[in-house]
């Protein structure tokens, strides 16, 4: 008994053709745009000094166990090492 052969295209269907988009074009006005919303006035470099006083600020004051855990997470690599050295949250 011979192999099976797949059926061929029905009568009046188009051909496989390779079907590709290039999202180049699309992802520059995207740019464009958020480079837009956010303004003449933004400052990248003061809005990363503003999240690390952030970070700073949610990682202060923390009680004995609070920085064990604290400790242990920066340890374990769950969080970054902040500055100040030895792992110690911000005080």
């Amino acid at each position: 008994m011979p192999p099976q052969q797949p059926d061929p295209a029905p009568l009046g269907s188009p051909a496989p053709f390779d079907f590709s988009v290039d999202l180049a074009a699309h992802e520059t006005l995207r740019r464009a745009h958020v480079m837009a919303a956010l303004g003449p006035d933004w400052d990248p470099v003061e809005v990363l000094r503003g999240e690390e006083a952030a970070y700073g600020l949610l990682y202060s004051g923390l009680d004995e166990q609070q920085q064990r855990v604290y400790d242990d997470l920066v340890a374990a690599g769950v969080l970054p090492a902040r500055g100040g050295g030895g792992g110690r949250a911000a005080a």
